[in-house]
């Protein structure tokens, strides 16, 4: 019923697409004129507003030649969606290519092309409601860190570890407060804003060639300082997390950290302010990343929360303990490239 309305000409096949969320599920189509993805929203994590928002992102995104799906327009609409008994559906271009690999160029490729990003997205005005708040300074943040404890209580991984957890939670609070104040006294607040992506990771980037084919997902897309964008994507792709988790060393892939910031600064330069802001704000994304859906469920995906707090933890400690190291080769990432 919901491909009717799109000229999409003879249909040949259907087939479940396994990639993402499943409670956005899609389907693979092959038909006639090509092929195409089917995604059916999760309205509980996107409002009308935030869609049109991103739609509209997506098609100046497109028109300036920046690699992404193409969203299909239905046939006799002025929307990139269609709804059919209140839910929603979204019709994309099928693009080829494989997962993150890990490889030296395709995380200096993921830099650049964020690089890009926020170069292509500086002429786009919109003029509804605009989407903004992050995950630096947030109360949510805050507020979930002093729920969880509350909410694991019953788990089986906390019972005779409660004043563990009371532990690891008030450090968490520590670090996350910290980090926060130690990016305002630098000069944050100061920056400028600019349409950012928001959720720049390994999962919503397709490669081919040891390059970016295309970036998918906007849902996040909002105004904020650039440097945010920077520093969740700096973190992503050094998350050094190949094995299983309880397996997962306590540092960051220093040797991605490079790579990603020397991709980025090949298409724009980030400030000293940016430079500094760095690693306290990774130390916020990944505490934010983790504390959100621990506090509403218990996990973080999969895994029990107790046991992956701990692991942010020990990755947390290990950033504090390295940010001037970090701060240095940062800044010669920078005197390379103006040598360059």
């Amino acid at each position: 019923m919901v491909l009717s309305h799109y000229d999409l000409g003879v249909i040949e096949s259907i087939t479940p697409f396994e990639r993402g969320s499943r409670k956005s599920p899609k389907v693979g189509i092959v038909c006639e004129t090509g092929k195409f993805v089917l995604k059916r929203r999760d309205m509980e994590r996107s409002s009308l507003l935030r869609m049109r928002f991103a739609h509209a992102l997506q098609a100046h995104l497109h028109a300036a030649g920046f690699p992404l799906p193409l969203l299909v327009t239905p046939r006799d609409s002025d929307e990139m969606m269609f709804m059919l008994r209140d839910q929603t559906y979204e019709l994309f271009e099928f693009v080829a290519g494989h997962h993150y690999r890990g490889s030296d160029a395709e995380t200096f490729d993921a830099g650049r092309v964020l690089a890009w990003f926020h170069q292509k997205a500086e002429g786009f005005v919109y003029s509804e409601e605009l989407p903004t708040g992050n995950y630096h300074d947030a109360l949510a943040v805050r507020t979930g860190l002093n729920g969880i404890p509350g909410q694991l209580s019953g788990h089986e991984s906390v019972t005779g570890k409660e004043s563990e957890l009371l532990g690891v939670a008030q450090a968490l609070f520590d670090a996350y407060d910290n980090a926060a104040e130690r990016v305002e006294d630098v000069g944050l607040g100061d920056l400028g804003t600019c349409v950012v992506h928001s959720d720049w990771h390994p999962g919503n980037m397709l490669f081919r060639h040891e390059q970016v084919a295309a970036v998918v997902d906007y849902d996040a897309a909002r105004y904020a300082k650039r440097v945010l964008d920077v520093a969740n994507g700096m973190l992503q792709f050094s998350m050094a997390a190949d094995s299983k988790p309880e397996h997962w060393p306590d540092n960051l892939d220093e040797r991605h950290l490079m790579q990603f910031i020397a991709g980025y600064e090949s298409v724009h330069r980030l400030t000293a302010v940016e430079k500094r802001c760095l690693v306290p704000l990774m130390i916020e994304a990944l505490i934010a990343e983790c504390v959100v859906p621990i506090a509403a469920t218990g996990f973080f995906g999969k895994l029990q929360g107790f046991g992956f707090m701990k692991i942010v933890r020990r990755k947390v400690g290990w950033m504090e303990n390295h940010a001037e190291q970090l701060g240095e080769q940062f800044v010669s990432i920078s005197l390379m490239n103006n040598q360059g």
